[in-house]
């Protein structure tokens, strides 16, 4: 049986565990409405092309608190309060030959519609969420909905859907969770909106971070006309690469055979941080420059940690693996960048190493088709092989990696897109590479429509050390409404001694620069250069 720590918990499901705070109302032109067609089941909504409707249910709603329960290994989200009555409309589609049932549910307020269609998405092996993230979009004037892509939401556990009855991947299923279910969702969101209402979706959004984030990235890679603007958060983009990449730790502690406690991984990521935390000009316990973090981890060898009461001594093994660990494997991807956790794709204990599960079930269901095989025993030659193979097979299905954005630019539409440089889960590195594979596909003005911006200390989908944005759906949605493309992007966070941070994140390629002056908790003493 799998277990997690609460605290790996919340690594592994990033934004879907937390309150989706960017969905809060922005100022609009776009005129309240109320429903006009009952909450009945006489709903019509048209079928995508290449599907068709298998039923349609619709269902009123009082609102108040909104509860959700609890998903085992994980713990049940906070509630969210304050949601107004609305109608839960569930749309069921199946794609001949594929013998799937997949359900988008669009949760549309019976009143205050504020004329938009939000989208949101999922987290792991999740496509979707129909908890928090229809409650807060719904709380905010969102006509919001989600999809499961004909699989069980479980972010984890893949072994209903993976495989066939004769052991080969479910290609229709895998095909749903890699791109066909967005585009359902956003065909399907839209059209059940306008039925409800009476009139079209004025404008339509994405909201997501890692899998939500690649289902953003892909939504403007294929089908550059389905939403207005997009939020795609610490994106699992090059997915067929990153999800044997995030194996990577584990091989090396496994091949090295040699096994850091989280103790001594903490001391070298506090001694990173130490070594490189003045290199954007300010002592503020973040690596703002992680790119320019060369330090050598044999500099701490035969340094002295307590470890829950025992004194361990650093050796020249544990900073071997540490820096094999941050080198990444060469040649083919990146590696954990310098003040990034360890506790995610590296997590120890009992003296083993402990799995990531993301991409554990994607070798072990998709790439070996052998839900048994043992990624434990992996060596540094059957990685490389795994890493081809993943890319061979996978990379045209759910690579997410297209840079070509030529038809979203003429489309008008706005893709922001933020990820933390201490990301413990997705190597940031990744979304650098290919925004700037954008810029030489699409040419000059890429940030005419597509903006990144990197938060330093961020972990993956929240603050870390570093502040993570607060609101980058409001960002977007002035973007679009009102053309007012974002210089920076607000974020806040809590240092380690429970004081907040503001920081106004810098667009890509510039940085945030320290004043030389000022409170360096507080964003007015930065500017970007």
């Amino acid at each position: 049986m799998l277990r997690l720590s609460k605290k790996r918990l919340v690594l592994l499901l990033g934004a879907a565990v937390l309150p989706l705070s960017v969905l809060v109302p922005v100022s609009t032109s776009t005129a309240s409405q109320s429903a006009s067609a009952a909450c009945s089941p006489d709903l019509s909504v048209p079928a995508p092309a290449g599907a068709q409707v298998e039923s349609v249910s619709a269902v009123e709603r009082p609102g108040g608190t909104v509860t959700f329960p609890a998903q085992p290994p994980f713990p049940a989200p906070d509630p969210v309060s304050g949601v107004p009555a609305y109608c839960e409309i569930t749309v069921v589609l199946t794609h001949p030959g594929a013998g799937d049932h997949a359900q988008v549910k669009v949760w549309a307020p019976l009143e205050n519609w504020t004329g938009r269609f939000l989208a949101a998405g999922g987290s792991a092996y999740a496509a979707g969420d129909f908890g928090v993230a229809l409650a807060e979009g719904v709380k905010a004037g969102y006509a919001a909905g989600s999809t499961d892509a004909g699989h069980p939401l479980d972010f984890l556990d893949v072994s209903s859907w993976a495989l066939t009855s004769s052991g080969k991947v479910n290609q229709p299923l895998l095909e749903n969770f890699a791109s066909r279910s967005v585009h359902d969702l956003a065909v399907v969101g839209k059209a059940a909106a306008k039925e409800f209402y009476g009139r079209a979706v004025a404008y339509s959004y994405w909201n997501g971070c890692s899998t939500g984030g690649r289902q953003g990235y892909l939504e403007a890679q294929e089908y550059p006309d389905d939403f207005d603007g997009i939020v795609a958060a610490a994106p699992a983009i090059n997915w067929a690469k990153w999800s044997v990449a995030a194996q990577w730790p584990n091989v090396v502690i496994n091949q090295e055979k040699n096994v850091p406690t989280t103790c001594e991984f903490d001391a070298f990521t506090a001694a990173a941080v130490k070594a490189c935390d003045r290199l954007d000009g300010v002592a503020d316990g973040v690596i703002g420059r992680p790119e320019l973090c060369k330090w050598d981890p044999a500099q701490l060898i035969g340094k002295k940690v307590v470890c829950e009461g025992k004194v361990l001594t650093i050796s020249a093994a544990d900073a071997a693996v540490v820096r094999k660990i941050w080198q990444g494997p060469k040649g083919l991807w990146y590696g954990l960048n310098r003040g990034a956790g360890f506790d995610g794709l590296a997590a120890t204990a009992g003296g083993a190493a402990q799995v990531f599960p993301v991409s554990n079930a994607w070798i072990q269901y998709f790439v070996k088709q052998q839900p048994a095989f043992d990624t434990s025993k992996v060596t540094y030659r059957q990685f490389a092989e795994l890493f081809r193979q993943s890319e061979a097979q996978y990379g045209v299905v759910i690579g997410t990696d297209e840079p070509d954005l030529s038809a979203f630019k003429k489309s008008g539409g706005k893709l922001l897109s933020w990820h933390g440089q201490a990301d413990q889960l997705i190597f940031p590195q990744g979304t650098v590479d290919y925004r700037k594979k954008v810029e030489r596909t699409v040419g000059a003005q890429v940030d005419d429509f597509y903006r990144l911006f990197l938060a330093p200390g961020a972990a993956h989908c929240r603050s870390g050390a570093g502040p993570a944005p607060t609101d980058p759906l409001a960002a977007v949605v002035k973007w679009v409404e009102e053309g007012k493309a974002p210089a920076t992007l607000p974020a806040a966070g809590i240092d380690a001694g429970g004081n907040q941070v503001t920081r106004d994140l810098c667009r890509y390629p510039q940085v945030s620069v320290y004043l030389g002056h000022g409170d360096p908790a507080n964003a007015a003493s930065y500017r970007c250069g």
